[in-house]
């Protein structure tokens, strides 16, 4: 299902971030008009480089934590405007908490005046170190609010709980998207997620680092298939009066995806094994069935084919004088 966005002007907080920028690049392949809101303090000018000579392209630089003011008709406005993982939020955490709960306070006054639809990129770490399994989402989540990863995690909560709170007020056409683990070409080398980490120390030889014993399970959807589901919720007729999980319900234990990795290298890097930091989800794994029923969306890229996308891409930033597609020389599928 590809739906024609043509003469449409959409908003994309965060869009010179990972996900953002994929989402912008299909946003303008389907014909709409895309503008780009960042401070660049997580995202990358690289990511959007493609786009700045595209008529249809406009970039703001601006920190969503303030207000923002923006001539002419908007559409549509998709909220990723925050860091997303652990070292990036706990980096200032004041900062992260702000972008979450005033960004999106100011992203719905904006989505209000200018009757546009609003979707917010919310996050399965609304669910915390989960005891339900996979996660639903009507469970309420297991956080701890004073915990390291509580900026992140309860910024997300107060988000939704102002998305709702404008929904059902009637104040804004409000639909909230819980994302899971997304990974692909255009993520940060240095990011800090798993994918990444992973990925750069298989490549550079280096011991890989496990947290924990390597037991902890995460499912992983490679971004085509988020920004595709984004997209979905975004154009569905009515608001769901509900978030909606989007991720990849395969699960993996984190040693099973270094295993993978460590053969599509190939590297002769051993796996670390280091603590656990606080709070840690022990699984993760989304219940889509509500995306299927709502959105008839389902992920399409298994893991491996998702990796062996992401991996050429990892190699081109960290050895940039490597020959074009010199990575792509990885083991047959089996």
């Amino acid at each position: 299902m590809e739906m024609s966005l043509f003469r449409k002007t959409v908003l994309v907080a965060g869009g010179a971030g990972f996900i953002g920028s994929h989402l912008c690049a299909e946003l303008l392949g389907r014909g709409a008009r895309v503008i780009c809101v960042d401070s660049f303090l997580t995202g990358r000018r690289g990511n959007i480089a493609r786009f700045l000579d595209d008529p249809a392209f406009r970039l703001i630089e601006n920190d969503v934590a303030q207000p923002l003011h923006v001539d002419g008709r908007l559409h549509q406005i998709y909220n990723l405007a925050s860091p997303a993982s652990p070292p990036q939020y706990q980096a200032d955490p004041e900062h992260t908490m702000l972008t979450n709960v005033l960004g999106t306070r100011n992203l719905l006054a904006l989505a209000r005046d200018k009757s546009a639809r609003f979707v917010q990129a919310s996050t399965s770490e609304v669910y915390g170190d989960p005891q339900m399994h996979p996660q639903k989402e009507d469970y309420v989540g297991h956080v701890n609010c004073t915990g390291t990863r509580a900026c992140y995690d309860e910024g997300k909560r107060a988000a939704e709980s102002l998305c709702f709170d404008h929904l059902r007020a009637g104040a804004a056409d409000v639909r909230v998207a819980r994302i899971f683990n997304t990974y692909g070409p255009q993520m940060c080398p240095d990011d800090g997620r798993i994918v990444s980490n992973l990925i750069c120390q298989a490549l550079q030889n280096r011991p890989m680092t496990i947290y924990g014993d390597g037991s902890q399970t995460r499912s992983f959807c490679y971004v085509s298939d988020m920004v595709e589901g984004l997209i979905r919720l975004m154009e569905r007729a009515a608001p769901p009066e509900t978030p909606v999980n989007l991720g990849n319900p395969g699960e993996f234990t984190v040693m099973e995806l270094a295993n993978l990795i460590r053969r599509l290298v190939p590297t002769t890097a051993k796996p670390v094994f280091r603590p656990l930091p606080q709070d840690d989800p022990r699984k993760r794994r989304p219940d889509i069935s509500l995306a299927g029923q709502l959105l008839e969306w389902r992920p399409q890229v298994a893991l491996e084919h998702g990796l062996r996308q992401t991996i050429p891409w990892f190699e081109s930033q960290l050895f940039p004088a490597a020959p074009e597609g010199a990575a792509q020389s990885l083991p047959a599928a089996e």
